[in-house]
């Protein structure tokens, strides 16, 4: 195994990965980062977890639209999709508010 050290919005992670597979991993690290830094710098989402879990949201839906343009996703419009993701989001600020309440 391989270890990198990488940056995920200034927070410093060592991550695993087989002989051969750095750059790959390099690749998504900078997505990721691209993704989690956008949702930050827009303001509309507050706090690391819910930063993540939106980017990981978002993600997924570009993969499951790649992956199988008839799948889940396939007859649905990038606009369809970003309106299901902020309906998520809201759901997700009124799951988390109460903790982000207690901190």
């Amino acid at each position: 195994m391989i270890h990198l050290d990488v940056l995920i919005m200034g927070q410093a992670y060592r991550l695993a990965c087989r002989e051969g597979e750095q750059q790959t991993l390099r690749e998504a690290v900078h997505y990721l980062d691209t993704k989690m830094c956008a949702l930050r710098d827009s303001g509309k989402v507050k706090g690391t977890d819910r930063i993540a879990v939106m980017a990981a949201l978002s993600v997924t839906a570009e993969f499951l639209s790649v992956k199988s343009p008839q799948g889940p996703l396939g007859d649905q419009s990038m606009l369809e999709v970003k309106q299901k993701l902020e309906a998520m989001h809201s759901v997700l600020d009124q799951a988390l508010a109460p903790q982000e309440n207690l901190a």
